[in-house]
């Protein structure tokens, strides 16, 4: 008889690829799952196959099991991640599934990190090592990982019920995820509110319904984001469901420094704030910045006044237009600081349409009649050519021994 084969289906369950990290089929006879560790094999699905993802460039670095540190980051539903430490030395392997202690019971996640990435992580996120860390209890038994699929399959129907039990009692607040624990005695019910909620009714009807311990985690719309994710309007995947923890501020002031409209609609992520990505390449922009004039009052020339209706920042030209005219016309950076420095001094260009047309005739450096020219090309072409046809039969003569202009018989 065969080794016997349990399918499980862990974390959101969006896609049948093993989302999250799951494993699609464990043999009995193998010790740890890391060699089925799935992962998205479409590439198009928003189920956050991928989230939060670490690659472990120290994997093929063996240590000995005495200095091998042992703290683990292990990875729940909806990339939340967590540190505990390997007390009992167990082998494990990026994927493994692993029941950790928790405050009340135990909760199964799955191994995401090891090593002294680890350390480093817990450097950067301001993590004490000390006795606090909870520790691993054991690789996760084909009887914890049937509690835990039952855990699952309870988290969707009690967020619509409890999305209901929100609406009878008009609190104003939106419910985004459930997550149950493992071992079925907690539910942690993630919501995003404008001003501070009173649920106290609420977790008493939570308590007595389903039998629960209940913990309300309030998230912002970025993390609700994050949790649910979603693809971009650039048509990737969301940065907050794949890369980015750190959610800084961001300012009115980041599309006024890259020229963008301020239409809501084009700046606002699918959390309704403005979209993480203005600050990538703000610190460029604000660097060009630095050699582009500032234009208060137009530019006053004898044609009449030169407004300012668009700047390259990284090309150093500004556009100009005149009232009543829909032509515009560039003016280079340099040459903007000039004619303001005339305006100071009561001094006035002619017009900035011939300052255009001056640095056009300097760029393209093209000649006025361009036909001509082109004709003549060809002419002198055809000369040279025909002039080639004589000197080369000449010396053919010349090394039959017979005179220029003198014919076979």
């Amino acid at each position: 008889m065969g080794p016997s084969i349990y399918i499980f289906n862990m974390a959101c369950g969006q896609c049948s690829s093993g989302s999250c990290g799951t494993v699609t089929a464990i043999l009995s006879d193998d010790k740890t799952n890391h060699k089925n560790t799935a992962g998205c094999r479409s590439g198009s699905c928003s189920s956050g196959c991928t989230k939060l993802n670490s690659f472990d460039w120290l994997s093929d670095l063996e240590l000995p099991a005495t200095i091998r540190y042992n703290v683990v980051e292990v990875k729940f539903k909806g990339g939340r991640k967590e540190y505990f430490r390997n007390s009992n030395n167990l082998e494990l392997y990026t994927g493994d599934f692993v029941a950790c202690e928790m405050a009340t019971g135990y909760h199964i996640g799955t191994v995401s990190l090891q090593g002294e990435l680890v350390r480093l992580q817990l450097i950067k996120k301001g993590i004490s090592d000390n006795d606090e860390l909870t520790k691993i209890l054991r690789i996760a038994t084909d009887r914890d990982m049937e509690k835990h699929q039952q855990a699952i399959n309870r988290d969707l129907p009690t967020m619509y019920r409890v999305r209901e039990m929100v609406k009878e009692l008009n609190i104003t607040m939106k419910l985004s995820d459930v997550e149950y624990q493992s071992d079925n005695a907690k539910a942690t019910f993630y919501y995003s509110a404008e001003d501070r909620v009173d649920f106290r009714e609420l977790i008493k009807m939570l308590a007595g319904e389903f039998r629960i311990r209940v913990e309300m985690r309030q998230i912002s719309l970025r993390q609700e984001a994050s949790r649910i994710g979603g693809l971009g309007s650039c048509g990737r995947e969301l940065c907050c469901s794949t890369w980015l923890t750190d959610f800084k501020t961001i300012p009115t002031a980041a599309a006024r420094y890259q020229n963008l409209s301020l239409n809501p609609a084009k700046l606002s992520g699918q959390c309704g704030r403005l979209k993480c990505c203005l600050n990538y390449e703000l610190e460029t922009y604000v660097d060009a910045l630095q050699d582009i004039p500032k234009v208060d009052k137009p530019l006053f020339t004898e044609k009449g006044e030169a407004y300012l209706q668009k700047t390259d920042i990284f090309r150093k030209l500004m556009w100009f237009s005149y009232k009543n005219d829909s032509n515009w016309y560039s003016v280079p950076c340099p040459q903007v600081i000039k004619i303001q420095e005339m305006n100071k001094k009561n001094l006035k260009p002619v017009s900035l349409d011939e300052l255009s047309q001056m640095k056009d005739l300097e760029l393209t450096k093209e000649p006025i009649n361009q036909e001509l020219d082109q004709l003549d090309k060809k002419l002198a072409l055809r000369k040279s050519k025909q002039k080639r046809k004589k000197n080369n039969r000449n010396r053919n003569n010349n090394r039959n021994g017979q005179r220029p202009n003198e014919k076979k018989d």
